[in-house]
């Protein structure tokens, strides 16, 4: 048998290299998901054109084909991400440093207070031939008074006797009463802490001068020595 033409030897290699090149270019497409395959692989026309100048080559003129170019994809930066993580980090840290510092400052507080700042000028008891079932504390017009401990207040507005008056119901069922003030602060239904201003001093009502008029009503109803009761709870009038 006779060797194979020149023709038919450069139309088998052109057709080699063809197949060659298209394999090449569907594995760089799998290994390079991530890239752009118009840009890293040669269209398959050009790659025809490459066979055939190697045929060329075969034929006896040496020839050589250009390396796919394989471009490089820029990474996204974490920074924008890292930055969120560390201002969200921040934050919590924030939050349980303001709870752990409200809850320090909740514990510290006093919980049972002077109602008032002023002269003690009268007691509990028998007084002008009848019963004074509260305590005065008398200053100027206008001076603070506080709630004695934590409650709600239960009333706010005028008292016959007292002019105006506040009652407070605190945790324990207490009642204490404000009277003679000029003026208050709070409404029914509002919930105070202890040292929480909640009126002024007044010289409303059957008054002889301008005092608080305080009073503690024990379990609601019962009246006791206020002095006695806010001394029980580490307050010195």
């Amino acid at each position: 048998m006779s060797p194979p033409s020149s023709q038919l030897r450069g139309r088998v290699v052109v057709a080699a290299v063809a197949i060659g090149a298209f394999a090449a270019a569907t594995a760089g497409q799998t290994l390079k998901a991530g890239e752009s395959s118009s840009d890293d692989i040669a269209p398959l026309a050009d790659a025809k054109n490459a066979s055939a100048q190697l045929g060329g080559g075969i034929g006896g003129q040496s020839s050589s084909a250009a390396a796919p170019e394989v471009l490089t994809v820029a990474k996204m930066s974490t920074a924008p991400v890292e930055a969120q993580k560390i201002a969200s980090t921040n934050q919590i840290v924030q939050a349980r440093v303001a709870a752990a510092a409200a809850a320090r400052a909740e514990a510290e507080r006093p919980k049972f207070v002077r109602p008032a700042e002023g002269r003690f000028t009268s007691g509990f008891g028998a007084r002008w031939g009848g019963s004074h079932l509260g305590i005065d504390i008398a200053n100027s017009i206008g001076t603070p008074i506080y709630a004695a401990a934590d409650g709600v207040v239960i009333e706010a507005g005028p008292a016959s006797g007292f002019g105006l008056w506040v009652r407070i119901q605190h945790d324990d069922g207490t009642i204490t009463v404000y009277g003679h003030m000029q003026d208050y602060s709070v409404s029914e239904g509002e919930r105070v802490k202890a040292g929480e201003q909640i009126a002024r001093i007044g010289n409303r009502g059957q008054s002889t001068g301008p005092h608080l008029h305080f009073e503690v009503w024990d379990e609601g109803t019962r009246k006791i020595n206020p002095r006695t009761w806010l001394l029980d709870h580490g307050v010195v009038i």
